[in-house]
């Protein structure tokens, strides 16, 4: 997806959610925020993006955004399942219509047993939750601009293409 790809979803989101009357948030582990200040770079955003949550530590996953710590400790941070309790935390700690996250591995090190490049991204709103997986490759900085992208698709999913309860 080209960088401006990423702008233009932002835009989009932004757009649609202004005039559905839609908020969002977002939960952000690999990305470190980078969702966030995308769809922040657009003008009015302010009536959509309600908040997010840096979730780098298990500690602030489980703090704040309710994942269970027995899962994170089974399973490790890099995990769909984790994913998709992060976007349902980041909605309900936001007080968002929809909740978007991102977990992964940049590298330059395998982490929680996964591969580099190993990215999910969790999603969900009133009706349902779910995950998308990536497989990215390239540097740190292109697999989590990867990662971002992706979380604004599946943002955008359920914003601009889909009826939210």
């Amino acid at each position: 997806m080209p960088a401006d790809e990423g702008a233009g979803l932002a835009a989009a989101i932004v757009a649609s959610g202004t005039e559905r009357g839609l908020t969002v948030a977002t939960a952000e582990s690999l990305t470190a925020g980078l969702v966030a200040a995308a769809i922040a770079d657009v003008p009015g955003s302010s009536a959509v993006l309600r908040g997010g949550v840096v979730s780098y530590h298990n500690e602030v996953k489980a703090g704040l955004l309710d994942v269970p710590e027995g899962l994170l400790a089974e399973r490790g941070s890099v995990d769909p399942e984790v994913a998709r309790r992060m976007a349902v935390g980041a909605r309900r700690a936001c007080g968002a219509d929809v909740g978007v996250s991102t977990t992964g591995v940049a590298g330059p090190a395998a982490h929680d047993g996964k591969p580099v490049g190993t990215v999910y991204i969790g999603w969900a709103d009133a009706e349902a939750s779910g995950v998308v997986e990536l497989d990215a490759s390239g540097t740190r900085p292109e697999i989590r601009r990867a990662a971002c992208e992706a979380a604004l698709a599946a943002l955008a999913e359920r914003v601009v293409k889909r009826t939210v309860a």
